[in-house]
């Protein structure tokens, strides 16, 4: 199995809390933490924009990227959400195994 952690910023936690549970629900993820106080600096159609934002930091296996970040986007409130994965190197092997076992199809 290859681990990833994919990072996703949103609006607010409510709409970070919505995406969360319906990529855990249907098993694209097997764990999201929201933390909340995240200011992102970024330019957007030729201004520079200063926002507060949360950021969802995604665990979940490479195979399930694609189907996961279609399903962000249809969730999300961005025209370009953010979405980057990437890889985890080493891990707990007791804590990889379950993100196995719960990102695997029922």
């Amino acid at each position: 199995m290859e681990a990833i952690v994919v990072y996703i910023t949103a609006s607010g936690e409510a709409e970070a809390a919505k995406i969360s549970k319906a990529i855990v629900q249907e098993r694209l993820a097997g764990c999201v933490n929201i933390v909340r106080g995240i200011r992102s600096i970024y330019s957007w159609q030729g201004k520079i924009e200063d926002d507060a934002e949360v950021l969802m930091i995604t665990k979940t296996q490479r195979h399930l990227f694609e189907p996961l970040k279609k399903r962000v986007k249809e969730l999300h409130s961005y025209t370009v959400p953010e979405i980057i994965a990437l890889p985890i190197i080493e891990g707990s092997e007791d804590y990889l195994n379950w993100l196995k076992e719960v990102t695997g199809k029922a």
